[in-house]
């Protein structure tokens, strides 16, 4: 008999939505996902990007769900009472849950679910949290101590990475209560098995004035200061090879500074953001992709996962979750100090002096990242599930 996992997410995104269809295929197990933030059912703003997002893939196919009222009256996840779901508990009884699963603490329905069940049922915990932002001080020992008490609430946690397994170690977790689970995109969405693609990508570099030798930079996601994009333009303000451009897609805040920056600069340019189906062409437009993230808050950086499974070499910086688990130095690119641009260029020189360079790195890459998948996912709930 299928073992029945309750999993409690705010809201469906394309991350998570196809790790969901695979679970519920599994022979061991059961699921049924209980959403929180029942305003984003069509659709929900993202006041980063300012604008309504309305993905353009499935998010509810191929599992069971149930969007739970949230009847907080400032609904969304930007604070702990943008979700209240008073009905969250007795909706995940009726259903007899066997364990529970549940995406983040930080919201009152998805805290108050881990406190109702801990003790009844196993309560595991999936996060992505790291310690790569701590700066050490009093406030900083208060968390400490806030987040060993919010975690007792949890029996189990499913790691992302080696920066979130110290993160959980450092917050109460026994190693043995610690589960790797990999941070994980859906591999073949973005692989390119007819070359369609790649045509398309090179369709679109065409338009955009791009020639085979030249070699694009593409930073992807918002323009905002946590992700750090203006490094990027002061590269390319010291970079003299004229074969190397940097194409920026997305939207947010510092746009306008960035345009300002980069005014009059030829090896600059701008694409608006891009929906879930043409970001493998987005991708394959580009032959480094660079995430200079400077935090906080850049637990992992999922961007990574999707253009190592383009096969594109890879710049980020020691403020994303993902660097020392997904980018080897010299094999698909490079890891450099957060807010050192000297090492931004002289790595960016070193990556773009010969093109063979950068197609060793992408191969490197797509064979790294198929470990990082949503089976393995899958395999490590079925073996650690406990009922």
């Amino acid at each position: 008999m299928k073992k029945r996992l309750a999993i409690i997410s705010s809201h469906p995104i394309q991350y998570n939505a196809p790790l969901f269809a695979l679970l519920a295929k599994s022979e061991i197990i059961e699921i049924k996902v209980f959403y929180t933030w029942s305003q984003s059912r069509e659709s929900l703003f993202d006041k980063d990007f300012g604008k309504q997002i309305q993905w353009d893939i499935p998010l509810l196919e191929g599992y069971e769900y149930e969007f739970i009222e949230n009847i907080s009256p400032n609904p969304g996840p930007q604070s702990f009472k943008g979700i209240v779901c008073p009905n969250l508990i007795n909706a995940i009884m009726d259903w007899q849950a066997e364990a529970l699963l549940v995406y983040g603490w930080n919201y009152k329905a998805h805290y108050d679910a881990m406190r109702a069940f801990k003790g009844k049922i196993p309560v595991y915990f999936r996060g992505d949290s790291t310690l790569i932002d701590e700066t050490g001080g009093a406030k900083q020992l208060i968390r400490r101590l806030f987040l060993k008490w919010i975690y007792r609430k949890a029996d189990y946690a499913f790691y992302v990475g080696e920066s979130n397994r110290q993160y959980f170690l450092k917050h109460g977790f026994k190693n043995d209560h610690l589960f790797y689970a990999p941070h994980a995109i859906d591999n073949s969405r973005f692989s390119d098995s007819d070359g369609t693609y790649k045509a398309d990508a090179r369709k679109w570099r065409t338009e955009l004035g791009f020639t085979d030798e030249d070699i694009i930079v593409l930073f992807v996601g918002k323009f905002e200061s946590k992700k750090n994009p203006l490094i990027l333009i002061n590269a390319a303000k010291q970079i003299k090879n004229d074969m190397i451009h940097f194409v920026f897609v997305g939207n947010g805040n510092l746009e306008d500074e960035m345009k300002k920056e980069s005014e009059g600069m030829k090896n600059i340019h701008f694409l608006p953001f891009q929906n879930q189906s043409k970001m493998p062409v987005v991708y394959y437009l580009s032959d480094i992709l660079a995430l200079p993230s400077q935090g906080p808050g850049e637990t992992w950086g999922l961007v990574v996962n999707e253009a190592m499974a383009c096969e594109r070499a890879i710049l980020v910086s020691t403020k994303s979750g993902c660097s020392i688990d997904l980018v080897e130095n010299g094999k698909n690119g490079y890891i450099f100090e957060s807010g050192n641009l000297d090492q931004v260029v002289g790595y960016l020189e070193k990556m773009t002096s010969k093109k063979e360079t950068l197609q060793k790195m992408g191969a490197f890459s797509k064979e790294k990242i198929q470990k990082w998948s949503f089976a393995e996912i899958c395999k490590s709930i079925e073996l650690n599930l406990k009922t």
